[in-house]
């Protein structure tokens, strides 16, 4: 199912952002960015992308766990601002996305 252009290009970007894939440590506060802003169906959907292509190396049903964690129990404020900071050392703004 081919993303909508808005979800397409944070794909894109975060692929950017993570050349080698996003790390385990970076699931939880890198989806509670996204949930700022975009619904639970668009995390989804940005998710099962990149697992797709290999770029999150976990399985849907993990998604389903990720978005309820980050639903009850946000990230610590700590985990938000490192993953921030390594988008933002590749070169991504990330107030473009306002997360």
């Amino acid at each position: 199912m081919a993303l909508p252009p808005f979800l397409a290009s944070i794909v894109e970007w975060l692929r950017a952002g993570y050349p080698e894939g996003v790390p385990e440590q970076d699931y939880v506060p890198l989806f509670a960015l996204l949930a700022r802003r975009l619904s639970d169906e668009e995390v989804a959907q940005v998710a099962n992308a990149l697992i797709e292509n290999g770029d999150l190396p976990i399985t849907q049903i993990d998604i389903a766990v990720l978005v309820s964690k980050i639903t009850n129990n946000m990230p610590s404020p700590e985990d938000v601002d490192r993953v921030r900071r390594h988008l933002e050392s590749s070169g991504w703004d990330t107030t473009e996305y306002e997360l």
